[in-house]
């Protein structure tokens, strides 16, 4: 078997996205997927993956990760370089799993569990998918539909711990004190800020008391003082962790921080390569480690990384806050993995737009995730997907 075509797509409503299909010569199309900066890494792939790869065998995929994450640029980063390399790893298990006509989590040693417990992230059906996050809700903003859920823990955070608890989730996600930060740049809270951003944490735990978990996202959007001085006034609403609370790769900081509080640390979904999870394991100041199968150089990566986080007894909690082929790529990886603790999920997109990309999703029921079994990532791209109007595709292949 080997390489014939590499195909990147971009679809006009998720420009953050970006798609890529490996074509085989015995018909077989491997997926992958990975976000932000689409153009960037959209030429990565044609200029110096595609040269590459085009021609040899699809599943030597340890050797082709070695080769495009040893790049000359883009070590331990989640830049251009190695989120190429991570949507077309995931491809390239994809086509794998397709070859053998077995579900990645087979071809990574069987499944350790039947489902994974879920948490949903409260953002709306636009977040993170246009060219900004969406950090900033006002209150003239109008919910889009029944998930519109960063609307809903602004200005209803109560009512919306109890539409998840009805709907089987025991977490949530939440980050109210992302818009606080913006306005000093991260580097001053007032007193009445730091009350107006407790406001939604005050609200759940009325609400509902301790009958759901609530992860505290910072976004790595504040410095160290900061991000201690709201990790104390959190401590009282006894949050499940606190997610990215400075930037993931000083950890000498990061210890500081981790020291100084009693909320588990969660990170990171910033970190590329195995390297600095390791160094973040060295220095004790992760409790739970986040990976992003699309930013830290696909699931052949992911899976070291999952193995160095046993070593040291911390459980792995990827993100995926981004597209349905990650989602579905890290659902595979979890199966597996004997540290998974818990998947992120996202119901404003499960429930409408991935539906617009892929002909098959995972089933979320009662605050679990049920694996897709069909061979390779079980999904494929929908068959009228690259006809529609405004989607570019650019393609590489042998002559």
């Amino acid at each position: 078997m080997k390489v014939t075509a590499i195909e990147t797509i971009r679809l006009p409503d998720r420009p953050n996205l970006l798609l890529a299909q490996v074509h085989s010569d015995e018909g077989l199309v491997g997926l992958g997927e990975t976000s932000r900066g689409a153009l960037a890494v959209e030429g990565q792939i044609h200029d110096l993956v595609a040269p590459y790869l085009l021609g040899k065998d699809p599943r030597q995929i340890q050797l082709h990760n070695r080769q495009l994450t040893n790049s000359y640029l883009g070590f331990a980063s989640a830049g251009a370089e190695i989120r190429a390399a991570s949507v077309i790893d995931i491809a390239l298990w994809d086509l794998f799993g397709q070859s053998l006509g077995q579900p990645i989590y087979q071809l990574l040693g069987g499944a350790s569990r039947d489902r994974i417990r879920a948490y949903n992230t409260c953002a709306g059906y636009n977040y993170n998918t246009r060219t900004v996050a969406r950090r900033q809700i006002s209150g003239e903003d109008k919910p889009e539909g029944p998930y519109d859920d960063q609307i809903a823990f602004t200005h209803r955070a109560g009512e919306l711990a109890e539409s998840l608890l009805a709907e089987g989730y025991t977490a949530m996600k939440i980050w109210p004190f992302d818009p606080l930060a913006e306005r000093a740049a991260g580097s001053f809270l007032s007193r009445e800020d730091l009350e107006l951003g407790l406001g939604p944490w005050r609200k759940i735990r009325e609400a509902v008391g301790d009958r759901i978990e609530v992860m505290s996202e910072f976004h790595s959007l504040w410095n160290l003082q900061q991000a201690k001085q709201i990790a104390r006034a959190l401590e009282e609403y006894r949050p499940y962790w606190a997610e990215d609370p400075i930037k993931m790769c000083d950890v000498a900081t990061l210890k500081d921080y981790a020291q100084s509080t009693s909320i588990p640390v969660c990170g990171s979904e910033t970190l590329g390569g195995t390297a600095p999870f390791r160094d973040l394991l060295q220095a004790q100041a992760a409790d739970i480690i986040m990976l992003d199968a699309g930013w830290c150089g696909g699931l052949t990566e992911a899976r070291k990384i999952a193995a160095l986080a046993e070593a040291y007894q911390r459980p792995v909690a990827p993100h995926d806050c981004n597209g349905p082929v990650v989602w579905v790529a890290s659902i595979h990886l979890m199966m597996h993995i004997p540290n998974a603790l818990i998947m992120e999920a996202v119901r404003a997109y499960y429930s409408t737009w991935y539906k617009d990309i892929l002909t098959d999703l995972p089933v979320v029921k009662e605050g679990h995730i049920y694996p897709l079994s069909g061979p390779g990532l079980g999904t494929r791209l929908l068959p009228d997907l690259l006809k529609h109007e405004g989607v570019q595709v650019r393609r590489s292949a042998l002559k």
